[in-house]
C-alpha cells in the first residue's frame, strides 16, 4: 500500500486525513501548526518537518488549503513540494481555488514531472467526517483512476469534469451561489422580523415556497438558534467569492451581484465575525439592521 502525504489538517483537512488513516493508510502528515496533527500521529501517522520532506516519503500528496498564497507557498518554497515529490508520483490539490491558479499549479508540476488533479470538494464538516464529500476533479483519466480508491475512501461520489481548471471552477461556482443564497435569504429573514412576523413562522413558509434555495433548509437549525459554531468560516467563503470576482475579471464577465454580496461578507468580517461560521452573516446583517 502506497504512502499518502496529507498536507493541511484544518477542520475539513484533518477528517478526510483520519478517515484514509481509519482504512489502513500509512500517513505522513505536515501543517503549519503542530498541534492539528497529534490525533493522527498518536494513532499512527507519521509527522513531517516540512511539505518537502511529505514529498520525499509520498507518492500520493493530498492538500487541503486555505488559500492560493498558501498552495503556492507549500508548493514551491525551498522546503515545498516541487524539492520534494519523485517524478511520476502526484498531488491531489483539493483546495479551493481559482481556475486560472490551478492551471499554473498544474503547469508548474509538469515541469518537475509531477502529476496534478485538481480536486476540490463540496461539503462541510459533516460529510468530510462521515466520508461523504463530493470530488469534483480534473486531470488526466488515467491518474484520477490511479488515485480513485482515496476519493472513494474521503467521498461519496467523484465526477471528472475534463481538463485541470474545470473542477476548479465549478467549485467556485458553488460556493458563489451558497454565498449569494445565504444573503438573500438573511435579508428577507431580517425585514420580516422587521415587520413583525415571527421566525419561526418566516422559515416555516418561506422554505415550503421554490424561491428559496434548498440549501438553507439545512442551515435552518444555526440561523434559527443563531449557533455560529463553525462549519464553514466566514473568512472563507469571502475568499471564496473573492476568488469567483477575480475569474469574472479574467474572462471579461460583469458579476454585480456577486461583488455585493462579497462585501456584505467583508463588513461581516470587519466586524469581527471572520472566524464564525458563514451563516453569522445574518447576525451582522441584524445587527446593522
Amino acid at each position: 500500500m502506497k504512502k499518502i502525504g496529507f498536507i493541511g489538517l484544518g477542520i475539513m483537512g484533518s477528517r478526510m486525513a483520519t478517515n484514509l488513516q481509519k482504512e489502513g493508510y500509512e500517513l505522513i502528515v505536515y501543517n503549519r501548526t503542530k498541534e492539528k496533527a497529534d490525533t493522527l500521529v498518536k494513532n499512527g501517522a507519521v509527522w513531517a518537518n516540512s511539505a518537502k520532506e511529505v514529498g520525499e516519503k509520498s507518492h500520493f500528496v493530498i492538500t487541503m488549503l486555505s488559500t492560493p498564497e498558501v498552495v503556492k507557498e507549500i508548493a514551491t518554497e525551498k522546503n515545498g513540494l516541487f524539492n520534494g515529490m519523485a517524478k511520476n508520483s502526484i498531488w491531489i490539490n483539493c483546495s479551493t481555488v481559482h481556475p486560472s491558479f490551478t492551471k499554473d499549479m498544474a503547469q508548474q508540476s509538469k515541469k518537475y514531472k509531477i502529476r496534478y488533479i485538481d480536486a476540490p470538494v463540496a461539503g462541510t464538516t459533516g460529510p468530510a467526517e462521515k466520508g461523504e464529500l463530493l470530488f469534483l476533479v480534473g486531470g488526466d483519466k488515467k491518474d484520477i483512476e490511479e488515485s480513485s480508491p482515496l476519493f472513494d475512501i474521503m467521498g461519496k461520489k467523484t465526477i471528472h469534469l475534463g481538463e485541470v481548471g474545470k473542477a476548479a471552477a465549478i467549485k467556485i461556482l458553488i460556493n458563489q451561489l451558497l454565498g449569494q443564497s445565504i444573503v438573500a435569504f438573511a435579508e428577507a429573514l431580517v425585514m420580516g422580523e422587521a415587520m413583525g412576523l415571527e421566525k419561526e413562522t418566516l422559515f416555516n413558509i418561506l422554505l415550503n415556497t421554490p424561491v428559496v434555495s434548498p440549501v438553507i433548509s439545512s442551515i435552518r437549525p444555526k440561523l434559527e438558534n443563531e449557533d455560529y459554531e463553525t462549519n464553514f468560516p466566514l473568512k472563507l467563503i469571502l475568499k471564496d467569492l473573492h476568488l469567483s470576482s477575480i475569474s469574472a475579471y479574467e474572462n471579461d464577465i460583469a458579476s454585480p451581484s456577486l461583488n455585493t454580496t462579497k462585501e456584505i461578507f467583508a463588513q461581516a468580517k470587519q466586524y469581527g465575525l471572520g472566524d464564525l461560521d458563514f451563516t453569522a452573516v445574518y447576525q451582522y446583517l441584524n445587527l446593522k439592521n
